[in-house]
């Protein structure tokens, strides 16, 4: 993929999620990168992705990718962590574009807040201890505690998160956290910042919550300086697309976008697995 200099820096930044999760980082690249145009993909048709197996995320993976770079993206944020969890190391040699993963971010945000850190988590990103790994690497003194919550990602996708049984639901995740006195909380799923006035009433008002959404876009904003393609020119409309329902996907986005965004629907390229 060639690009001329100005070429380069005009070129949009792709992102994707199974849903409407991503968005949180999508409204954090308004705000800390509002010069940037932007391509976003929710994978709806297949989502949940919490669920999957490593196998069936790295295919999705794998699709989404070679459908960005046919749309000529400069670079590409997995606003997932399930997929950065389980394919970034993959597809980052796989294909030649830069690909930044939300959970090396996210991990380092934690440790500068606390030593007692809390993770919740889809399955499959809890499972793959990723977030674990990622903080003990970077401070092995911390302590850290993973819990899976897999009803967190259908309920923010239906819009009930004044429910509740949301709430139940929630204090039933925190149980366990709260019993080792955390006094850090890190979202492990882009889903989970839309969660925040429903876990922020259970949680001692002494524990910090950090977003890896916030952090992934300061991670994002330096390497386009490191590269020398930051535009500096006005952006496109950010395009919307999804592989599932336009409609469905354009209702849940309102509240979180503050209006309702012109969805297309697009059809995945098949990419075949090598064995």
């Amino acid at each position: 993929m060639y690009f001329s200099g100005q070429e380069l820096q005009r070129a949009p930044i792709g992102m994707f999620d199974s849903g409407v999760g991503g968005l949180t980082v999508l409204r954090q690249m308004y705000r800390q990168l509002p010069n940037e145009s932007i391509i976003y993909f929710g994978d709806t048709a297949r989502l949940p992705y919490g669920s999957r197996s490593a196998a069936e995320i790295l295919q999705f993976v794998r699709e989404i990718l070679s459908w960005m770079q046919q749309q000529r993206v400069k670079m590409v944020l997995m606003a997932c962590n399930t997929s950065s969890a389980l394919a970034l190391e993959t597809v980052r040699e796989e294909f030649d574009m830069p690909i930044l993963g939300i959970i090396l971010p996210g991990a380092k945000a934690a440790i500068s807040c606390g030593k007692r850190i809390g993770v919740i988590a889809t399955a499959a990103t809890a499972k793959s201890n990723a977030y674990r790994r990622a903080i003990l690497e970077v401070n092995p003194d911390v302590q850290v505690w993973q819990v899976s919550c897999p009803e967190f990602v259908p309920l923010v996708e239906q819009n009930r998160i004044h429910d509740p049984y949301t709430v139940e639901v929630a204090r039933s995740y925190l149980e366990p956290l709260l019993e080792q006195d955390i006094d850090t909380l890190v979202y492990g799923c882009t889903h989970y910042p839309h969660l925040a006035p429903v876990l922020r009433s259970i949680l001692p008002t002494c524990v910090k919550l950090v977003d890896p959404a916030v952090h992934i876009v300061k991670a994002c904003s330096r390497e386009l300086d490191l590269q020398g393609i930051k535009n500096t020119h006005l952006p496109l409309p950010t395009r919307f697309t999804v592989s599932g329902c336009p409609q469905q996907f354009a209702k849940s986005s309102l509240q979180w976008l503050g209006c309702t965004p012109m969805v297309e629907k697009v059809h995945l390229p098949n990419v075949v697995v090598s064995q």
